[in-house]
């Protein structure tokens, strides 16, 4: 029985793109579908030459074809797209809007988590990245802004070498288990300092908010630099219906320097969602967390204790959370990510920019 070339485009339905995490179909990216004998010939044309997701390609196709009635077998090859149908597919992935046109699109029920401090050192970056993973695993569609300009070590955490894809002047963000990551560390070479003054620094987070395919996201986790300096401004203009969590370690030191972070989320009319208290226990205390979160005025959120485990586990680019789920602070950190989905106030960002010359 030959195979129906309506059942066979039903089953390529299945086949998602890695990185855009939509069907092939859908991107118009099936192209020279023959059938001869049951063998289903197709092409599948590529964003860009020599992408390293070809296997994914392969083992999807095959998949989805084993079950359609009179399928034999598969003869599957690869193109790259034309300049004019990578234009045509930026145009769709941005929902029909010209390219540059200064907006910010994250889906309307979209959540965006600041996560703060008001100095580094306190673990607030690996804090966002287990997050992350944490509300994923919740089953959230998540995505990571490592905003943390001049300290960007969340690839490092997560365990992220892949760099993005430009299609045109559309960012594909790499992905890895569900958690889509855009950092500046992926523009440099090794560990090169980023030297860049308020104005470029700006540009470039605009960039990763206009020019980044988020897709579909229900939670964007945004890891703030410490501090109060121009990149926090900027983000509170860019994000101002952002919800933040102030990260504090236990002692009064820390506690006055983490309001300051706090105060200037609130008079960019961001809105303050709680406090964590990280790195607890024996050496630096206790109950700090708690103090600041009184003095605030907000929730305490949790405290998660220091715990040589998460330390080890973000060397080696595996996130507690996932890869010691048992682990006393993955244990803290997955409570925090439940004590703050169940805060979840939906509302999204569609917000003019203003131009950055």
């Amino acid at each position: 029985m030959e195979p129906s070339r309506d059942d066979v485009l039903k089953a390529l339905e299945q086949v998602i793109d890695p990185e855009l995490r939509r069907p092939v179909t859908e991107l118009d990216m099936v192209r020279d579908l023959e059938l001869h004998d049951g063998v289903v010939a197709l092409t599948i044309v590529l964003t860009v030459a020599g992408c390293p997701l070809r296997d994914s390609f392969e083992q999807q196709v095959d998949r989805a074809l084993a079950g359609v009635p009179g399928v034999t077998g598969a003869q599957l090859s690869f193109d790259v797209m034309t300049p004019e149908e990578r234009q045509a597919l930026t145009q769709k992935l941005r929902g029909g809007a010209p390219q540059r046109d200064g907006v910010i699109r994250l889906p309307p029920d979209c959540r965006v988590l600041a996560v703060a401090s008001g100095k580094g050192g306190v673990g607030k970056s690996s804090l966002a990245a287990n997050l992350a993973v944490a509300f994923s695993q919740l089953g959230h569609s998540v995505g990571v802004l490592d905003a943390d300009i001049y300290g960007h070590s969340i690839p490092h955490v997560l365990g992220i070498r892949e760099r993005p894809i430009a299609i045109d002047e559309l960012i594909v963000p790499p992905v890895k288990d569900d958690l889509k990551l855009m950092s500046i560390g992926f523009f440099l070479d090794g560990n090169e300092p980023v030297m860049w003054r308020g104005p470029m620094l700006h540009r470039a987070l605009e960039q990763f908010l206009t020019d980044v395919h988020w897709g579909e996201l229900d939670v964007l986790v945004v890891d703030m630099p410490p501090g109060t300096g121009d990149i926090s401004i900027s983000l509170g203009q860019l994000l101002p219906r952002a919800e933040v969590v102030v990260v504090t370690t236990p002692q009064k030191l820390a506690q006055d320097v983490a309001s300051r972070a706090a105060a200037m989320a609130q008079k960019t009319n961001m809105r303050l969602l709680g406090v964590i208290e990280n790195m607890s226990g024996d050496v630096f205390g206790t109950g700090g967390g708690e103090e600041l979160a009184v003095d605030l005025g907000i929730p305490f959120l949790g405290s998660v204790p220091l715990d040589p485990v998460l330390r080890e586990q973000g060397d080696l680019g595996a996130p507690v959370v996932a890869a010691e789920p048992d682990a006393e602070s993955a244990r803290a950190i997955i409570a925090i990510a439940d004590a703050i989905d169940a805060r979840r106030e939906a509302g999204g960002i569609i917000k003019s920019l203003p131009l950055v010359g």
